[in-house]
């Protein structure tokens, strides 16, 4: 009797992780997008072992099409749970854009009141992608995965509506509530968002806008005008959205200024014509839901004077809170990277949040700045490191919103750095050579950047008579 063959090995196939690279061309390029996008996939998956995440790539400047055709090549995001990913196991999505140079323009709505001589500013609009919100997405800088959690969502409904499923059974709104203390980077998460969007969703609409809303200005002078304007308002917004070659997102910034509860209207303590605006408002929207090219973003720091039913038509409130020690750590060490970049700071290693806690539990003593004996670029980069999470400690208990911690380095050079004397700078030798003025000699700066340690003392210093200023405000 013959045994019967061994089953075949089975293959098992490596896991494939999706990576979006965001490939940004140069205004006078003349290549066609999909030939540029073939010509960036041919390169990277020739040249490059690994993909970083996220990171610049570089070298692409020696093909010659790519350089006489591109700006920059990002790898972005990635569901990969690690940095450092192997090329031959990443799918890579590849999106090609053109940011627009134009400005935000205004949109009037007229007729605002009686006979219709009131013109009202009622909205801007502004073409994406735009070159004036280029990297916002990389600078906020928030505790947990928000800015993921928001593409995700964005994704869901796209799948959803491809797949045609049906809304009398599984319903969704198309609407996001974002809220919390103002300065927390809200209407910027919005508008980064919205230019994410219009570069990963360029491949099925060839037009991206982001419409703001000025809710102020449609509360008319006229008894009864605002509902009407409010209607007038979503009726050019329908009309954009009625090209389904164009992604429409619609910011509504401080959106209780639209929606105070109706209850205070109910009860005749509120103006019964905010009541109108809220009624027009829901209304517009339950029609927008059904549209597939279209998005509704809110902001507020009140959320609790929000109409519940229009708290209710959000898929997703989210609430954006003052940033943590670690976030803070970030910020400021974004900050502190552009400056160096930028020759105001002399150059330095300012360590990873990641490497800044590890020196931290290793830490035996409080680290000696200022030491008269020469420290090696190892030792100095573990005190700015110490250093920088003790300013991010005080800043967290000082309470600071991002806005105001990257408002810290203009106020520290108006402060103090600015009355120092412009001196080349006078960075201790390192293994007998000064490695910031190579280094400031190879991007071509002049050496004279002050250093770290000096505008850590400035910051320090803003952030304590900061907190004696609030102590004089606050009772």
């Amino acid at each position: 009797m013959t045994p019967p063959s061994p089953a075949p090995l089975k293959t098992i196939q490596p896991t494939m992780w999706p990576v979006h690279i965001e490939v940004r061309v140069l205004p006078t390029a003349t290549s066609r997008f999909d030939t540029i996008s073939n010509a960036v996939n041919a390169y990277l998956t020739s040249s490059l072992t690994h993909l970083y995440l996220p990171s610049a790539v570089q070298g692409w400047e020696d093909v010659p099409l790519l350089a006489s055709s591109i700006d920059r090549i990002y790898a972005s995001e990635s569901s990969c749970p690690t940095s450092s990913l192997p090329i031959e196991h990443a799918s890579l999505q590849i999106h090609v854009y053109q940011p627009s140079e134009d400005d935000a323009f205004e949109e009037l709505a007229s007729g605002g009141g009686r006979g219709d001589s009131e013109e009202v500013n009622a909205a801007s609009v502004c073409e994406l992608p735009s070159a004036s919100w280029e990297g916002l997405w990389e600078s906020l800088i928030y505790a947990d995965d928000v800015k993921s959690k928001l593409l995700d969502y964005i994704y869901a409904t796209v799948v959803f509506s491809d797949a045609d499923v049906d809304f009398n059974v599984v319903s969704w709104n198309r609407v996001v509530l974002l809220h919390g203390p103002p300065g927390t980077g809200k209407t910027s998460l919005c508008r980064a968002l919205a230019q994410k969007l219009s570069i990963r969703l360029s491949h099925r609409y060839s037009h991206a806008r982001l419409l703001e809303i000025n809710s102020h200005s449609l509360f008319s002078r006229w008894f009864s005008e605002s509902g009407k304007l409010v209607q007038r308002l979503f009726s050019s917004i329908m009309e954009m959205v009625d090209d389904e070659d164009t992604f429409i997102v619609v910011l509504i910034d401080e959106v209780e200024s639209l929606t105070a509860a109706r209850a205070g209207a109910m009860a005749g303590t509120e103006p019964s014509d905010g009541l109108r605006v809220v009624n027009a408002l829901l209304t517009q929207l339950d029609k927008l839901k059904h549209r597939k090219n279209v998005l509704v973003m809110s902001t507020s720091n009140l959320a609790k004077a929000i109409d519940s039913a229009f708290v209710d038509r959000a898929d997703i409130v989210q609430y954006i809170d003052l940033p943590p020690r670690e976030a803070i750590y970030d910020i400021l060490r974004t900050c502190l990277a552009e400056l160096i970049k930028k020759g105001i700071i002399a150059d330095v290693d300012v360590p990873s949040l990641m490497q800044a806690q590890i020196y931290e539990r290793t830490a035996q003593t409080s680290p000696q700045m200022g030491q008269p004996h020469p420290i090696d670029a190892r030792e100095r980069a573990r005190n700015v490191a110490l250093r920088l999470l003790g300013l991010a400690e005080k800043c967290r208990a000082q309470g600071m919103s991002g806005r105001s911690l990257r408002r810290l380095p203009v106020l520290a050079h108006a402060r103090y750095i600015g009355t120092l004397p412009m001196l080349p700078s006078s960075r201790q030798q390192i293994n007998g050579k000064s490695k910031t003025k190579r280094r400031a000699s190879e991007r071509g700066l002049n050496g004279t950047g002050t250093e770290v340690e000096i505008w850590l003392d400035a910051m320090e210093k803003v952030v304590q008579s900061q907190a004696t200023e609030r102590n004089r405000i606050e009772p």
